[in-house]
């Protein structure tokens, strides 16, 4: 009857349903037989407990998934529920131990066993070369693990950015003005890369020419924004405008050739004092002073071109 009771509950709650939902939905149940019950459901793989922060969820293990846990020992499918609660970031060996208060050797054979049967996979993150984090084996890892489009086998893709500058840079400067969404159509019809491109990547190419004293970057009206009136008015219709609103997306932000280019040498980067790591502690007469600047001397030692 309790098992019975508890496997309805979870029927119901296929997603999962918290421990302390679970004993109101089954009050009538004596503490000691529902504890039993859930024992019993967890040693014959009917149901899995995980946690989600502080609280318990008990869920029902379907029939294909039976099948993939069939013959895990408890470990096994704790370790499994641990990396589960992780997502598509993963969780790292250490991070694991902790939740799982298993032995280090412990944990390395369960992983080979939940690997051979491709229930688990590690990634390399990106940010830590020297750190793999495991994950469920269907999922795709976030961008925060794989460095999303700027990265190529782990590494960074310096190549593939400095075709997209290129030719980002190209078509401002053919169309002498451009918007966001045009240069990210821009991107997706000339195929410039083997993955999908969103916007937010697009930007980060646009904005770093913006930085680079390349382009220039000005807020215009938008002249699709339709402004939204108070008190009735109707703006359309001839009122006054003093009583509008400033709205999101009243401007938008267009992109064009630089009117003043920065450029590629400037006095500050052509003396040494420039690009010197220790200006601020050069002073005339000091340890480290103008007069001992070997790097100095042979600047003025040049040449005129």
């Amino acid at each position: 009857m309790a098992e019975a009771a508890i496997l309805e509950q979870c029927r119901l709650h296929p997603q999962g349903i918290p421990d302390a939902d679970l004993a109101m939905e089954i009050a009538h149940i004596p503490v000691n037989e529902r504890a039993s019950a859930i024992n019993a459901l967890l040693s014959s793989r009917k149901i899995q407990v995980y946690k989600d922060g502080d609280s318990l969820i008990y869920r029902e293990v379907q029939k294909d998934e039976a099948v993939k846990f069939k013959g895990l020992s408890s470990e096994d499918l704790l370790v499994y529920q641990i990396i589960q609660s992780s997502g598509n970031t993963g969780i790292w060996t250490k991070e694991l131990k902790q939740k799982s208060n298993l032995p280090q050797t412990q944990i390395t054979k369960i992983f080979k066993v939940l690997e051979a049967r491709k229930l688990i996979k590690s990634v390399k993150n990106v940010a830590q070369q020297n750190r793999k984090v495991y994950m469920l084996f269907e999922l795709e890892p976030s961008r925060e693990i794989t460095g999303g489009a700027w990265y190529t086998e782990h590494e960074y893709d310096a190549e593939f950015i400095s075709v997209l500058r290129e030719q980002c840079d190209k078509f401002i400067n053919s169309r002498g003005k451009a918007t966001l969404d045009d240069v990210w159509d821009f991107v997706k019809r000339a195929k410039l890369s083997n993955v999908d491109l969103g916007k937010e990547e697009v930007l980060q190419i646009v904005n770093t020419l913006v930085y680079d004293g390349k382009i220039d970057a000005i807020e215009v009206p938008d002249p699709n924004f339709k402004p939204t009136a108070k008190k009735g008015k109707d703006i359309d219709a001839g009122h006054e405008g003093e009583d509008v609103d400033y709205m999101p997306g009243a401007f938008i932000t267009e992109y064009s050739p630089a009117a003043i280019p920065i450029p590629s040498e400037s006095a500050l980067t052509n003396v040494p004092c420039g690009l010197c790591p220790v200006f601020e502690e050069c002073v005339p007469g000091g340890l480290i002073s103008p007069e001992t600047c070997e790097y100095m001397d042979a600047w003025l030692a040049q040449d005129d071109p």
